[in-house]
């Protein structure tokens, strides 16, 4: 088991990136965005420089946050950004000797209904999105977001069984705002360990995000994990009884909170509470092992 984040969250500079990941003792990044771009996607020269940064500092990137076939874009018009950006992470990721990248189902067909949603269509697309990275040696990590497979565990289920060799991500936070197509409407809002459960035997990966959601507002706050209601400590416990091995990658996504009143520089709350939420996943996973 090795702990890892999504550490733009701490820093928009890979400088600060490095900074926060080093502060907490670890010694892997789950890249996502740099300078405002994603990993995938910046220049090649910026690349080489992140290449060299990384290396001096000791840490790796053990996946990439790619955008591939995710929450903001349509089933309905060509995949062809996703299959550039695919073939524009390959070769940065054997670079890099990075073995995972996050990818995800395309949105959901808004006013379609969950029968309703070109479900062949995204599974074609996929068998094609995996082979890519399977023939480079690469695995894909489907993520439980806003998208198809993120509907509920009936439906990432359906996609583990049309595309061979996806495995999954599994985000701990995500079921907690989003409703369960499986149910009639109007649907409830999933439940993270029943949505876990039932797929924990594909899980190859998680992400930790916890909060609760606000039925009035219809709004999320974000908590730091163990704290909400995405059944955080259950999940973890229950993936260290079973010997999980993977990583464990953070992602706060907390709004900046000053703690300390003599720090108002928005920067340093940002990576103060990045580590600050790292720190606590380290006590809660302690926690867990010692049976407190």
């Amino acid at each position: 088991m090795y702990l890892t984040g999504f550490a733009d969250e701490a820093a928009g500079d890979i400088d600060g990136q490095i900074g926060a990941t080093r502060e907490l003792g670890w010694s892997n990044i789950e890249s996502r965005n740099i300078s405002g771009r994603n990993i995938h996607d910046i220049p090649e020269d910026q690349f080489e420089v992140v290449c060299g940064k990384l290396r001096d500092a000791g840490v790796r990137i053990n996946c990439f946050g790619s955008a591939i076939a995710n929450w903001g874009k349509s089933i309905e018009v060509p995949f062809d950004s996703s299959l550039a950006e695919a073939k524009r992470a390959i070769p940065r990721m054997k670079a890099l000797g990075t073995e995972l990248i996050r990818i995800m189902s395309l949105a959901v067909r808004k006013n379609h209904g969950p029968d309703d949603q070109m479900e062949e269509e995204r599974f074609r697309r996929l068998r094609e999105l995996v082979k890519m990275f399977a023939d480079a040696g690469l695995t894909c990590v489907h993520e439980n977001c806003m998208n198809y497979g993120g509907m509920g565990a009936v439906y990432t289920m359906r996609l583990l069984d049309a595309v061979p060799g996806l495995r999954l991500v599994f985000d701990t936070g995500n079921p907690i705002f989003t409703d369960d197509y499986s149910k009639k409407p109007p649907c409830p809002k999933q439940s993270s360990w029943e949505f876990y459960a039932s797929v924990r035997e594909h899980v190859s990966y998680i992400h930790i995000k916890d909060g609760v959601w606000d039925t009035k507002t219809g709004e999320m706050t974000y908590t730091f994990a163990g704290d909400g209601h995405g059944d955080v400590k259950r999940i973890l416990t229950d993936l260290l009884s079973r010997g999980y091995a993977g990583g464990i990658s953070i992602e706060p996504h907390l709004s900046v909170v000053f703690h300390d009143e003599s720090v108002k520089d928005e920067a340093i709350a940002r990576r103060s509470n990045y580590v600050e939420y790292g720190r606590r996943l380290m006590k809660l996973l302690a926690e867990i092992q010692t049976g407190r």
